[in-house]
């Protein structure tokens, strides 16, 4: 019986699974929309929203500036603030590959003011379908309120999407291109030898 034992273990063992998580977090919260499988973008959803409650419990002291705060409220944001960064590496960098963002920041001040009013539910996982190669389910998983994808974010979800099946296909197709010409160079090599 499988008592006390959910989540997916994704083939990893403990450390490699939450680092895997750990940049997935990072890079959600960054850019509010990524490409992984369906498995982790479920797994991956349970991990955001629950950073996000974290900062959103705060209520309005997570975005209220430093000055204004009394000494308690300063020492519960700096508590959130620690266990949020214990998770989530500090920083990101954005697309164009040159700023860094501050992730803790962002989830603090931004994520937790958008989303006050709501719940829970913060993340929306669209299906994709199978990626070409191995067949893996594709999902986009996103912030419910993140702004409409632009074309140049569309196009780069299409190349992260294609290049992951590239590589998958390529692979297979140099497998296949290897076992399709080894008869041939036997046969090459055989007539050489006599």
């Amino acid at each position: 019986m499988r008592h006390r034992k959910d989540g997916r273990q994704f083939g990893r063992n403990t450390s490699h699974r939450r680092a895997m998580f750990r940049n997935l977090a990072a890079n959600l919260i960054n850019h509010e929309r990524i490409v992984t499988t369906d498995a982790k973008a479920k797994e991956l959803r349970r991990v955001t929203d629950k950073l996000i409650t974290k900062a959103k419990r705060l209520g309005a002291v997570a975005y209220t500036p430093q000055p204004e705060l009394s000494q308690k409220d300063k020492n519960s944001r700096l508590h959130v603030s620690r266990l949020i960064a214990s998770y989530l590496p500090r920083w990101g960098v954005e697309r164009d590959g040159e700023t860094k963002r501050d992730l803790v920041e962002k989830v603090m001040v931004d994520l937790s003011k958008r989303m006050a009013e709501r719940p829970g539910g913060y993340t929306r996982i669209i299906k994709l379908g199978p990626r070409r190669g191995d067949g893996a389910n594709m999902s986009v998983i996103e912030l419910v309120d993140a702004p409409p994808p632009t074309a140049d974010d569309e196009a780069e979800l299409e190349t992260q999407a294609a290049e992951e099946t590239s590589d998958a296909t390529d692979e297979a197709a140099d497998a296949k291109e290897e076992a399709e010409a080894s008869p041939e160079d036997e046969d090459k090599a055989e007539a050489d030898d006599k």
